[in-house]
């Protein structure tokens, strides 16, 4: 089934084909685990992808407000206390003529005493807000409404995915923690990938699961010219490919074979480095994933090595 496409339809003929002549050689707990964190992983990278989407519209109306925020202010702009300060829904010239130490206080208690120098952020926030083009009052209290109303949004999300991860974690928790043993890879990622890959045995080899994620480069020649720039494949499971790559770039950050496999692929290209880095990270994460699922082995950094 691994060259199949994916779409709703052959997701239902494969699970009836696996269950009509006895290939699902799992038992009934565990097929009943593997659906429930494929609805679960799949839920949450949906909601990840709508809580990005939320974001990127909130950082669009921030440029209205205030257009020199993100180049000024060297701090995360979804921070609890910046989005506390954009809740109050202060005007420029409010924040602009603030006190410096009453703008410091008020970080500090929203950051909940995280900022190394309050003062120096509050600095920042207040050289942004002068510099920045005036607006008119109504449209500046429009642009509070809305940013508001998107802070209120980003939260919830964000309180959905804390919550379908509880329910992730607790289902991983009476599970073989095989891919836990990954550094960098805890259950959230190790259930997507598990939920997605399902029986490692229906694939004949990694190549086959790499097939699957959709982690390849369609190739592009004709006659002699074989094009440099080609891009990724945009069949294979998604929910999969997602959750590789996004583990790849939490190993990497942990295990140094993998962080030194990312720099040498990103050096290889004078554009896109860094997806085409992590791309290729999260494909050589797919042969451990394999050999380690097929193995039922835990995570040593000689079998990083070697595989």
């Amino acid at each position: 089934f691994a060259d199949m496409n994916k779409t709703d339809e052959i997701d239902a003929f494969v699970i009836a084909d696996y269950l009509r002549f006895g290939r699902n050689q799992m038992s009934v707990v565990k097929e009943s685990q593997y659906v429930a964190l494929q609805q679960l992983t799949r839920s949450r990278y949906q909601l990840v992808r709508m809580l990005t989407k939320e974001k990127q519209h909130f950082l669009q109306h921030l440029s209205y407000k205030c257009n020199t925020f993100s180049q000024e202010v060297d701090s995360s702009v979804f921070g609890n206390a910046m989005m506390e300060l954009f809740l109050e829904k202060y005007s420029i010239e409010e924040i602009a003529q603030m006190p410096l130490e009453d703008l410091a206080a008020f970080l500090q208690e929203k950051g909940k005493n995280r900022f190394g120098d309050p003062e120096c952020v509050a600095s920042s926030i207040q050289k942004a807000m002068r510099s920045s083009y005036r607006l008119d009052k109504v449209v500046e209290d429009s642009m509070d409404v809305i940013l508001g109303t998107s802070i209120e949004v980003i939260r919830t999300f964000q309180k959905q995915i804390k919550e379908i991860d509880k329910a992730i974690k607790k289902l991983m928790a009476g599970l073989t923690q095989t891919l836990e043993s990954i550094p960098g890879i805890g259950p959230v990622f190790a259930a997507g990938i598990i939920a997605e890959i399902g029986q490692v045995d229906r694939f004949d080899d990694e190549t086959k699961i790499a097939k699957y994620a959709g982690l390849y480069w369609r190739k592009h020649q004709s006659g002699r010219f074989t094009a440099e720039d080609t891009s990724l494949s945009r069949n294979g499971n998604h929910y999969l490919r997602y959750y590789l790559v996004e583990a790849a770039n939490s190993v990497r950050k942990r295990v140094p074979e993998y962080q030194e496999y990312y720099v040498k692929k990103y050096g290889e290209v004078p554009k896109h480095q860094h997806k085409r880095a992590l791309v290729l990270t999260a494909r050589k994460l797919v042969r451990l994933v394999d050999a380690l699922l097929r193995s039922h082995q835990l995570f040593t950094p000689e079998r990083g090595v070697r595989e």
